[in-house]
C-alpha cells in the first residue's frame, strides 16, 4: 500500500507544480508513482460538479475514493487539489488512515493572485466566477491544522521543496 500524498492549498500555491516535480524524482529512483489532479477528476465524472461546497465535498470524496484504489499498486498516489475544507481532509485522513500525508502549500493570496497562471483571480476579481475559494467570503480556504509537512512556495524553490518531501519520506539519495 502506497502513501498518498494530499497537497492542499490556494490555487496558484504551487501544488500541482510541486506534485509534477517531486513525481519525477520518485520515477527517477524507481517507485511507482500514480498522479491525481483535482482538476482532472472533476472532469472525469459523469455528472457536471461545480464549485458549490457540496460539490467540493463530492469531489474531494471522489479523489480519495481512486487515490485508494491507486495506492494499491503505487509507491506514491500524488494528489493535488485544493481541498479547502478541513472537515474534508479530516474525513480523507480517517478514511485513508496512515497512508495519507498532508502537505500545506503555504503561499499568501497576494502571490497566489500575482501567478494567476489559469486567470482564475481575475474572473473572480471581476465578478465572472462565483464562490471562488480564498476570494469570497462564502467560500474561504481553511489553513490545516495538523498537517505533515507545510512547504511555503513563496520562498521556497520547487527543488527545495521536493528536497524537503523526499527527505521526509525517507527517499533521498
Amino acid at each position: 500500500m502506497g502513501k498518498i500524498v494530499w497537497f492542499t492549498g490556494l490555487s496558484g500555491s504551487g501544488k500541482t507544480t510541486l506534485a509534477l516535480a517531486l513525481q519525477k524524482e520518485l520515477e527517477a529512483q524507481g517507485k511507482r508513482v500514480t498522479f491525481l489532479d483535482g482538476d482532472e477528476v472533476r472532469q472525469m465524472h459523469g455528472r457536471k460538479l461545480g464549485f458549490s461546497r457540496e460539490d467540493i465535498r463530492e469531489n474531494n470524496r471522489l479523489i480519495a475514493e481512486l487515490a485508494e484504489k491507486h495506492s494499491a499498486e503505487a509507491d506514491f498516489v500524488l494528489v493535488p487539489v485544493i481541498a479547502p475544507y478541513r472537515e474534508d481532509r479530516t474525513s480523507t485522513r480517517q478514511r485513508l488512515g496512515d497512508k495519507y500525508v498532508e502537505v500545506f502549500v503555504d503561499c499568501p493570496l497576494v502571490v497566489c493572485e500575482a501567478r494567476d497562471t489559469k486567470g482564475l483571480y481575475k474572473k473572480a476579481r471581476a465578478g465572472e466566477l462565483a464562490n471562488f475559494i480564498g476570494v469570497h467570503e462564502e467560500s474561504p480556504y481553511e489553513i490545516p491544522d495538523n498537517p505533515e509537512c507545510v512547504i511555503k512556495t513563496d520562498r521556497t524553490s520547487v527543488e527545495e521543496g521536493v528536497r524537503m518531501l523526499l527527505t521526509f519520506f525517507g527517499e533521498t539519495k
